[in-house]
């Protein structure tokens, strides 16, 4: 199969609207993780961000994401926690830091997400 079709592949195996709520999970994570974390510790509160955006950045399962290049090459289970670790920093963060029906709303949508992932994750169990 040629790159390009492998591609659209990939593309067509995850739906926008999964991609569009792991994408808005991810930063209620980074913004409210640090927030909730700043009166306890500066240092936890950037390295927080460090983790959250860093770590997924550099490590990658190849063919996950199109027209992306691979830093370092992980398995898809590690990519998988990576998504577990934002999902729950989101959720978490957003119980301390936001008001409580909003909180509710970040909840719900992430119990949405772990949904919406499960394509997603097969593809990456079986790479």
């Amino acid at each position: 199969m040629t790159a390009t079709g492998q591609e659209s592949r990939q593309q067509a195996a995850e739906a926008w609207y999964a991609t569009a709520l792991r994408a808005g999970l991810e930063l209620v994570g980074w913004i409210c993780a640090p927030i909730a974390l700043w009166p306890h510790s500066i240092v936890l509160a950037v390295l927080v961000d460090v983790v959250l955006i860093g770590v997924p950045a550099v490590l990658q399962t190849p063919g996950d994401k199109p027209g992306g290049g691979t830093v370092v090459a992980v398995p898809g289970w590690v990519t998988i926690l990576m998504v577990l670790a934002e999902v729950g920093a989101a959720v978490a963060a957003a119980w301390f830091v936001l008001p409580a029906p909003v909180a509710v709303l970040v909840s719900v949508l992430a119990a949405l997400c772990l949904v919406t992932e499960q394509p997603r994750w097969r593809r990456l169990l079986r790479a």
